[in-house]
């Protein structure tokens, strides 16, 4: 018993520090059953407290509701054994009963007396406990204002703001975020923006604001035509909701930003990701209205943008068939949306039946016309995929030729996709083509059993075809020839090639071809040369034999032995003839495209190599071809990126993104490349919600620390440029113990660094420096890293340098000698200017002013005029407020001389000059100088 009794404190002090979440629920329900297996109520008692916070905070209300309930009748019947507040945070029966009348107001399974009567025991309660009004007055005003009674909610407002607040108030984030909601509804825009504003400038947070909150700013300030801010508050809000299925409503606010401001591809993207959340509480169906009519909302919009006929990821899982019904296959945009509107329409009635007024229907129809509202806010998360392909075909004649091309362009895959449309409908010897690419694909995809099964099936065709002596030689050597080929198989091959050579052993010139294709693809990576010959011998007998498809394919081999040869300009040369053939299918011009590209960006051709990319992009699009359309559009955004064009590859990757998520593949990978060309192109916001998504998809597929790691730190330097410094101090931690956890001292060392520059940046100097000296220690483990080990020990010389400290010097003479054995010229300039500003700081002014212009000269040795000047400038400020202007003159006409194609460095330093100048009584030299600021 007494080892249970430590178990549960432990629970309960594990409980305490955990985040509310999914893990959190889960102790909390162990607590409360190890508290029932002792048989101790009080214990008990002490876990179902936690236990109904938790709930309120994870959406959980039937949970909520009970948990409640059982521990108010135990406090009512024993006040002292159970008190109302357990000295725990929201562990508090009085904070508690707020959230129980407006989750009663929230489904309309609860009867109008129902919800009163837990109001007036609310109020009874409290005035037994000695409180204030002022939480009662809150809960009715939520529920006047939930209700629809808006003249009520008035006068509670008002009588709020004239009645003292007390410890059972509502925080300074919730109260505003009520009192927002109302005056966003009652059409007060600006009232409601300043609420929020007040809670964001204030820093007042609470479990779920300011994120709630936000998004009940966001139709205002589009009212308002503030729509950057708007923009701002949505990404902000949606970052820090996304997680927490109880901010539903929150949710179904950006959904419905993101309809109205021109960003349909995100507002869907949002819909097939939260749309599981409307079975998450089935208690919760307030909030399954505002979802609905922001489904309909967004999906309206969707089909309006012309992609009504997108797929509705999720939305036919059976836990949403209460919402909209059965149906068979994915729903569409299009379909789904009337289904959305009439749910929520279904559900308004219930609650306008339950309170006898017509709120429901009156907010419906307010949904409605602010689904019709338009404003132009980009942004850069999502797109929708490529345009539709072109028309399906309508015969045989049409999917034949499509699985050539599909084919021919190497998509394994979308092969077997295709075949099954045309395969028993062509002739013999079409269906020979076709059930040769199937045994093809097959073995490309590595099953081989299924091949194998399919081969005799072949062999029958190709006699039917009359093509009796390759079907003789598949009996022989079967998967062999579709990739199989072993060294046993392929020297077999080779002698049967050399035999046919006799006329007497002669074979078709289609079946030699096979045979010496098959030979030449497995001597590409050992003896290209040889494959070469062969690939060329291939290609003569398909000519011979008239076979252009196979033709096309020995012409590739032959190119692809060029290039494992190193022979480079050669194999480029017979692309260009390859490409230059009128009458090159589309789907091997694509392929040959793609190795185009790929040839040009490893030349540093990388917009021309892009180019490519985007042709093969419009002919695969073309083809319907979406996991191979998905690959070349990260090809075409890598090229783009690789040619500093972030704008361009961030629109190649949002594509390739969507459909790798739709078709499958590595989605962490794809989304990881956007963020960081958002990141790159100064979308820091949109960059920071998508890196958090790939890391959660990293943290549940479990992918390597090291890599994590790497996502987690462009996570924290997104949050960093958004202006996000608590997020990111947190983000740079966690990529530290990551980095740690990967034994990477180097990059560990340097995610510490970054936490304490923003220590430094919130005025924390004494943990900066802790935080400095920990990144130092550690990144001096790291021998293979000099760029990291300078970067850490020269940003610890210089806070050391700041505060006086002479361990600055140390530092600055080992970083030096470091950069000095790798010959980083520009390191060792920029330490000496650090090190000139330490000595100037601890009032060394002769040494410093030495340093100063010995950085200088050596910035200006490596060719940075810029860096070069501002030391000089470092050292004629020195001496001019050391009371020596006469010396700071020829400082200052150096740093003149540095700047002269720098024109603002130039202009300050001429017009100090002349301040100097004058000082010393020079006038006309000042007047002079002066002139040179105005040039």
């Amino acid at each position: 018993m007494t080892g249970q009794n430590t178990q549960l404190t432990r629970l309960f002090e594990e409980i305490d520090r955990t985040p509310w979440g999914p893990h959190e629920q889960e102790l909390v329900a162990q607590a409360v059953a190890l508290a029932q297996e002792l048989g101790d109520e009080t214990l008990e008692y002490q876990a179902r407290m936690r236990q109904t916070a938790s709930a309120n905070m994870g959406g959980l209300t039937d949970l909520m509701l009970s948990s409640f309930a059982w521990c108010l009748a135990r406090h009512d019947a024993d006040p002292a054994r159970f008190p109302a507040d357990i000295d725990n945070g929201a562990a508090d029966l009085m904070w508690q009963f707020k959230w129980m009348a407006s989750s009663l107001r929230g489904s309309p399974a609860f009867a109008p007396e129902q919800i009163a009567a837990v109001l007036d025991d609310m109020e009874s309660h409290y005035r037994a406990a000695g409180l204030g009004p002022s939480g009662v007055l809150m809960a009715r005003f939520e529920d006047a204002h939930a209700a629809g009674r808006l003249d009520e909610a008035e006068q509670l407002r008002i009588r709020l703001e004239t009645t003292p607040r007390d410890s059972h108030s509502h925080c300074d984030a919730c109260g505003r975020s009520q009192i927002a909601g109302f005056f966003a509804d009652t059409g007060r825009d600006e009232e409601a923006i300043r609420l929020v504003e007040e809670m964001v400038e204030g820093g007042f947070s609470c479990g779920e604001e300011p994120e709630h909150a936000l998004s009940l700013a966001l139709l205002p300030y589009l009212h308002l035509d503030r729509g950057e801010e708007a923009k701002a508050a949505h990404l902000r809000s949606y970052r820090l909701a996304k997680d927490n299925p109880d901010l539903l409503t929150a949710i179904a606010n950006s959904i419905r930003f993101c309809a109205i401001t021109g960003n349909e591809a995100r507002a869907l993207a949002l819909v097939e990701r939260h749309l599981p959340w409307l079975a998450h509480d089935a208690l919760n169906a307030q909030g399954h209205f505002g979802m609905l009519t922001a489904v309909g909302t967004a999906l309206d919009a969707v089909a309006a943008a012309g992609h009504g006929s997108t797929p509705v990821r999720g939305a036919d899982a059976a836990e949403l068939e209460q919402f909209f019904g059965p149906h068979e296959g994915a729903w569409t945009a299009a379909e789904l949306a009337p289904v959305a509107w009439a749910g929520a329409e279904r559900l308004g009635a219930r609650f306008d039946e339950r309170d006898g007024t017509d709120n429901h229907a009156r907010r419906l129809q307010n949904a409605r016309q602010r689904a019709a509202e338009r404003y132009e806010v980009p942004i850069r998360s999502d797109v929708f995929t490529a345009p539709a392909p072109e028309a399906t075909p309508a015969d045989a004649d049409g999917w034949y030729r499509r699985a050539l091309d599909i084919s021919g362009y190497g998509a394994a895959a979308e092969t077997l996709d295709v075949l099954p449309h045309v395969i028993d409908d062509v002739d013999p010897e079409r269906r020979a083509v076709l059930t040769g690419q199937r045994l093809a694909a097959l073995v490309n995809l590595e099953r081989i059993d299924e091949a194998q099964e399919l081969l005799p099936d072949r062999i029958r065709t190709l006699r039917a075809a009359g093509r009796h002596a390759q079907a003789d030689l598949e009996e022989r050597f079967g998967l062999a020839l579709f990739g199989t080929a072993t060294a046993e198989d392929t020297a077999a091959l080779a002698e049967l090639l050399a035999e046919s050579a006799d006329p007497a052993a002669a074979l078709p010139p289609d079946t030699r071809g096979d045979i010496a294709l098959t030979i030449a693809f497995g001597w590409i990576d050992d003896d290209p040369d040889a494959a070469l010959e062969l690939a060329e011998q291939a290609g003569a007998l398909f000519a011979q034999a008239e076979d252009a498809r196979m033709g096309y394919g020995a012409e590739f081999a032959a190119i692809m032995a060029l290039l494992r040869a190193d022979r480079t300009e050669a194999g480029h040369a017979r692309i260009e003839r390859l490409l230059a053939d009128p009458e090159l299918p589309r789907g091997v011009r694509a392929r040959t495209l793609e190795l185009r590209a790929r040839i040009r960006g490893g030349r540093g051709e990388f917009t021309e190599g892009a180019a490519d990319a985007d042709e093969a992009s419009r002919l695969l699009a073309e083809l319907g071809g979406r996991v191979s359309l998905a690959n070349a559009q990260m090809l075409a955004g890598a090229l783009w990126e690789d040619a500093e064009e972030p704008e361009q590859a961030l629109a190649r990757y949002r594509v390739g993104a969507r459909l790798v998520e739709q078709t499958g593949g590595d989605v962490a990978g794809a989304k990881y490349r956007v963020a960081r060309t958002m990141l790159s192109s100064g979308a820091a916001d949109e960059a920071a919600e998508l890196f958090g998504e790939v890391l959660q998809l990293e943290e549940r597929t479990e992918v390597p620390a090291g890599s994590r790691a790497m996502t987690a730190l462009m996570l924290a330097r997104a949050f960093r440029a958004a202006g996000e410094g608590g997020q990111a101090y947190g983000v740079f931690g966690y990529a530290a113990e990551l980095f740690g956890e990967a034994e990477n001292p180097a990059d560990q060392a340097l995610a510490l660094m970054s936490r304490a520059q923003i220590l430094a940046q919130y005025e924390e100097p004494e943990q900066a420096v802790a935080t400095l000296e920990e990144a130092a220690q550690i990144v001096r483990t790291a021998e293979d890293a000099p760029a990291a080990v300078v970067e850490v020990l020269h940003n610890l010389g210089q806070s050391y340098g700041a505060r006086r400290d002479d361990r600055a010097f140390a530092l600055f003479d080992e970083v030096e000698e470091i950069a000095r054995a790798n010959d980083a010229a520009w390191v060792i300039a920029d330490v000496r200017d650090s090190r000139a500003r330490a000595l100037l700081a601890a009032d060394r002014i002769d040494e410093g002013v030495a340093a100063a212009l010995t950085a200088s000269d050596a910035f200006a040795e490596v060719g940075d005029s810029q860096s070069a000047g501002g030391s000089a400038l470092l050292a004629a400020r020195a001496l001019h407020g050391a009371g020596r202007a006469a010396d700071a003159v020829a400082a200052y006409r150096a740093v003149l001389d540095q700047a002269e194609q720098i024109p603002p460095l130039r202009q300050i330093a001429a017009l100090e000059l002349g301040d100097v100048l004058q000082g010393l009584g020079r006038d006309a030299e000042a007047a002079e100088v002066r002139r040179l600021a105005e040039d």
